[in-house]
């Protein structure tokens, strides 16, 4: 039952020509599971910088809210229009985003909008804790 040696010598051999024998029938489809496998993330990541569409919000105290490329213009019932991307209160040195719940606790009088961070910040005001994205 024990194997000298050169038996051993000779089933490495037998594994060696074996390896050689599989390994250029292998190189194909390891090559195009690659390829398939780096054009699908490299889809998945061109969807992140696709072009959005612009989004419309609803409230019962603004007629219509639409935003597009940064800047929320809002036209309220008195058809009075005010633009900007951060709103903050005329109470409070705080600014955040407009569909942040603080922002929407704001009353329509008290609104400031402001068209940039550097902006508010530059009036005094900071960027919300609670508000996400900012």
């Amino acid at each position: 039952m024990t194997m000298s040696i050169p038996e051993y010598q000779e089933i490495g051999k037998a594994d060696g020509n074996m390896l050689q024998k599989v390994l250029p029938k292998l190189f194909i489809p390891v090559v195009l599971i690659l390829v398939g496998a780096s054009s699908y993330g490299l889809g998945r990541l061109s969807t992140i910088y696709e072009k959005r569409e612009p989004i419309e919000i609803r409230n019962e105290n603004v007629a219509s809210v639409v935003a597009t490329e940064n800047i929320i213009e809002t036209a309220t019932s008195s058809n009075k229009v005010e633009t900007g991307t951060y709103v903050g209160s005329k109470n409070s040195k705080v600014y955040h985003l407009p569909w942040c719940s603080g922002a929407q606790r704001i009353t329509e009088s008290n609104k400031i909008w402001f068209a940039s961070k550097e902006e508010a910040e530059k009036a005094g005001y900071r960027p919300a804790q609670n508000c996400k994205g900012i």
